[in-house]
Parts: C-alpha cells; sequence; structure tokens
C-alpha cells in the first residue's frame, strides 16, 4: 500500500509538473487576436522547471502568412531591466562591484543635477527609480530615435531638474537603466551588448534573442512592429506596419531586448531557480543575488480602478531591482511589462505556486495582452474566474474614448486669439539643457520645427490658440505635442515649452520637460 500511494504520489507530481494551459486557452488567444485585429503574440509558460507551453499565435507581419513561431523574437520593451540587473549580480557574484557601490566610483565622469545626489548615488539607486527625477524624464534623448551615443546621453542627466528629493519616493525613468549599461561597461571593458550575450544569454541557453537591435532586424524569425494611428489619437484606428526605426543602442539597457518565447521560457526557469541554469549545471547568478532582486525598495503609488475592473487593484505594490513586486487578489507575485513602438510585453512569476510565464505582442493592442495575464493569474492562483477577454478591451475602449471627448472639447472651444507676432519672428534656433537644439523655420507664412538629434523628428507647427501651435510630424507614429512661445518684455520670444496632446500619451514623451531658449547668433 505504501509503495502504491508513493507511485500515486509521483505520477501526481509529474501530472502538476507537466499541467496544460486553461480549458480552451488556445482557441481564445486566436479568437482575441482576430476579434481585434492584432498580428501576433509569443506565449511561455514554465511550472515547476518545466517549460508547459511554448507558442507562437498569429502572423509575424499584418498582411502577411509569416507565422509566429516559438523562436520568433519580439522587441520586449522593459521587461529587459531585470536582465541589466542580471548583468550586474553576475559581477556582484564576482567582487567586480557591490549593489551598494558609488556610481561615480565605477563610472567616470557620472554626474546629475544635484552636486549632493551625484556623490551619494548607489548602483542600487540606479535600479529602483527613487532618484527624484520625474515620471520618465530625459526619455527624448532616445525617443523616438537620436543620433547620440550613450555615454554623450548619460553626460547630458546633469542638466536634468529633479521633480523631487533624492529617495523620497516612486518615478519611473530609464536615463538611468542606460547609465547602469555604462557602468557595465566601464568595469568590464564590453559594452552592454556584448556582456548580456556572453555573459547571460549565452550560458542561459537563450540562443535565438539578441541584445543588439541591428542583430534583431537581421533575424530571419522576427516580428514587425504594428500599431494604430490613423484614428483620433494614438491607439484608435485601424493597424498598420511600423518602420523598423527601433529605439538604438541609447535604450538598450533599459528595454532594448528581443526575446522568444522558447528563449523566454528558459529565463523564466532561471526565474524561478533563483538563478540556477535550466540543465542544472551551474548558476547564472547566486540564489542571495536573486533573492536581492526581488526585494522591495521603493513603494509605488496605487490607482484605485474601478467597476469591473476593481479586482486587478493591488493591496500592496513596490519596486525592487529590476522588478516590481506585489499582490494579485491577494497572492504575491513578481512582474514587469515592457513596451517600445510597435510592441508589448510581460513577464509574471508566481513564486508560491513554482510558475511563471511570459506574453509577447507585436502590436500596441494592450488589452489582448493584460486580458490574457489576468487570465493566467486566476487560473494558476485557483481564483474564481472573471471575464478579462470581454472587460479589459471594454476599460481600454472607455478610456480611449474619454480622451477623445476631452480634445474634441478642447477643440470646439470658441477661438481664441493670436498669434501674436508676425509668423516669421517665430523662426530661429533654439537649445535645452539637455536635449539640445531645435530649430523652427518659416516658409511661406508657414511653420516648420526640427528636433536635431533625433532623425526624421520634422513637421510643420499650426496655430492652435494664443501663441501656442500644435505639431503635425511628417511621421505620423510620433505623438503630436503642443508647441508654446513665450515673449520677453520686447516681443521677441524668450521660450518655449511643450506638451502631449493627448491625455493619454505615453510618459516617454516628456515634452513636458523641456524648455528650450533662443541661441544667440554667432558674429
Amino acid at each position: 500500500m505504501r509503495s502504491t500511494a508513493l507511485a500515486l504520489a509521483t505520477l501526481l507530481l509529474a501530472g502538476t509538473a507537466l499541467a496544460a494551459p486553461p480549458d480552451g486557452f488556445d482557441a481564445r488567444i486566436e479568437s482575441r487576436l482576430k476579434e481585434a485585429g492584432t498580428p501576433g503574440m509569443a506565449i511561455a509558460i514554465v511550472e515547476n522547471g518545466k517549460t508547459v507551453l511554448a507558442k507562437g499565435y498569429g502572423v509575424r507581419k499584418a498582411g502577411t502568412q509569416d507565422k509566429v513561431t516559438a523562436d520568433t523574437i519580439f522587441s520586449t520593451g522593459s521587461t529587459g531591466k531585470a536582465f541589466t540587473v542580471a548583468a550586474l549580480a553576475v559581477l556582484v557574484d564576482e567582487g567586480k562591484i557591490s549593489w551598494d557601490d558609488k556610481v561615480t566610483d565605477r563610472l567616470s565622469g557620472f554626474q546629475m543635477y544635484d552636486p549632493w545626489v551625484t556623490r551619494e548615488m548607489t548602483i542600487r539607486d540606479l535600479l529602483v527609480h527613487r532618484s527624484g527625477l520625474g515620471l520618465g524624464a530625459g526619455d527624448l534623448l532616445f525617443v523616438p530615435t537620436t543620433n547620440l551615443s550613450r555615454a554623450e546621453s548619460v553626460r547630458r542627466l546633469r542638466y536634468i531638474k529633479p521633480a523631487t528629493s533624492f529617495r523620497s519616493g516612486y518615478a519611473y525613468d530609464n536615463v538611468l537603466y542606460m547609465v547602469a549599461g555604462q557602468l557595465i561597461e566601464a568595469v568590464t571593458g564590453q559594452t552592454w551588448e556584448a556582456f548580456v550575450r556572453d555573459r547571460v544569454f549565452k550560458p542561459a541557453g537563450m540562443l535565438h534573442s539578441t541584445s543588439d537591435e541591428a542583430d534583431q532586424l537581421k533575424s530571419p524569425d522576427h516580428a514587425f512592429p504594428h500599431a494604430r494611428l490613423n484614428g483620433a489619437i494614438r491607439g484608435m484606428g485601424d493597424i498598420e506596419v511600423l518602420s523598423e526605426k527601433g529605439l538604438g543602442r541609447n535604450a538598450a539597457p533599459a528595454g532594448g531586448l528581443a526575446i522568444s518565447a522558447n528563449d523566454m521560457a528558459r529565463w523564466l526557469q532561471i526565474q524561478l531557480a533563483k538563478g540556477k541554469l535550466p540543465d542544472g549545471k551551474g548558476q547564472l547568478y547566486s540564489e542571495k543575488q536573486a533573492l536581492e532582486m526581488w526585494k522591495p525598495h521603493t513603494l509605488m503609488p496605487i490607482g484605485q480602478a474601478q467597476g469591473a475592473m476593481a479586482p486587478s487593484t493591488p493591496q500592496f505594490l513596490s519596486y525592487a531591482l529590476g522588478w516590481t513586486v506585489q499582490d494579485w487578489r491577494g497572492h504575491k507575485i513578481i512582474q514587469h511589462g515592457g513596451a517600445v513602438f510597435g510592441m508589448i510585453a510581460t513577464v509574471v512569476l508566481i513564486p508560491e505556486k513554482n510558475v511563471a510565464f511570459s506574453i509577447l505582442e507585436n502590436a500596441e493592442d494592450g488589452a489582448q495582452l493584460l486580458a490574457t495575464q489576468y487570465e493566467l493569474l486566476d487560473y494558476y492562483l485557483d481564483l474564481p474566474k472573471v471575464d478579462w477577454g470581454t472587460i479589459v478591451p471594454a476599460f481600454r475602449k472607455e478610456r480611449a474614448e474619454k480622451a477623445v471627448a476631452a480634445l474634441k472639447q478642447k477643440a470646439d472651444a470658441p477661438a481664441k486669439a493670436g498669434p501674436s507676432l508676425p509668423v516669421p519672428r517665430y523662426a530661429g534656433d533654439y537649445q535645452d539643457a539637455w536635449y539640445g537644439p531645435i530649430s523652427v523655420k518659416e516658409s511661406g507664412g508657414k511653420l516648420t520645427i526640427e528636433f536635431k538629434q533625433s532623425p526624421g523628428m520634422v513637421g510643420t507647427l499650426e496655430h492652435f490658440q494664443y501663441d501656442t501651435f500644435q505639431t503635425r510630424w511628417n511621421d505620423k507614429s510620433m505623438e503630436p505635442a503642443y508647441v508654446t512661445f513665450q515673449m520677453g518684455p520686447e516681443g521677441n520670444v524668450e521660450r518655449i515649452t511643450m506638451k502631449a496632446v493627448s491625455p493619454i500619451a505615453d510618459f516617454s514623451w516628456d515634452y513636458h520637460d523641456l524648455e528650450f531658449r533662443p541661441v544667440a547668433a554667432k558674429k
């Protein structure tokens, strides 16, 4: 009887290790993609150290029959922050750095706006969003693209004014992960791209994934980016293929990886095994560092979801080293989302169940990804079923419609006076301390604007009201902005400020952090 019970227990454990996804899961994913018009998705699920699903759905590029496979690589956005942290963890294990080393001791020339913050900033501080910088501050150094080097972008941090005091609160940023990438290069002599490839991807067996954007575009099995741009705001209208210009190398340590479902499954295995490699032979990083990565450091604000979305509101929410630590309906999870132009991703760990999953999508249609994430969380945590496939798209649609209504109300307001100057007098060269130069030119009574360090960021300025104009970018994938010229006592343009037009524009379009001043003409 004992041997029979033992055999039965072994069988049950084996069954648990290879548990299937929810009933009808594949059909639901295919249906969601078809209904929304989203081109493709790739999903990996790991349970008790085993891959129970690694699969592609839909197509790599809209209008083609090129199927997404388990080896198709997707841009994974900020989920890559955990890889930069893993690279640092390798160096901590080797004794080359510690988490609480001062950045200035490891990266020569590093400087923040405040000298005291510069002296006190540690490697840990780079990773947990408590620097005092505003939300997304400095992202225009690489959004939508840039001709600056990563080193030059890091140098310019000294000109970005803080929004709060150091370590006083949470505000998500990307630029300090860019600093972490430069620090890895300073310590090892290898670029961030090379170090991640050689010391993270290769040992992990993630052989389809890339840390270099150029390699991603060369891959014959890569997903193409898609978005909806011809509606009232970004995210509404028809799905279309975007240019594969990417964000470039500057942003890579903050979110420049391309990974497949099969490779993401190996990453999930490493996470659940606290650094142990999938073949069981050695560690990518030590268990000590694995636990350090999951240790919360910065409390994050919690927004209360309303109506049917209310169950998605966490009770606690915090940022660790490249991960968000929170609860899902009372159960602790560790997760991170990611987004770049035309692609979104999520990685979720459920330590108490020894389960993890990732979802990669080659479009900005976040409703399908979020609904799938919530469904899998409920399933693996044995929670009551919720129809997230209906609730999340309805919530996203309502949110977008409210944004459109707000814009319409503004557009329908009575016409305002202006502009106060003849159009040619707005033209000139202007400079922001951290971004750099723009040029405003006049031709035939019309104004154009060009961001000199963001190739292709060129458009016309249409008068809105008073001395505020609105951008009409030549590249419609760029977020429109209000451009306000402010006059000095002599009636000349003294400065230019900007603000995104859409009330739900992504925070990386941090136009509001810019302050352009006229560049004095050379004599």
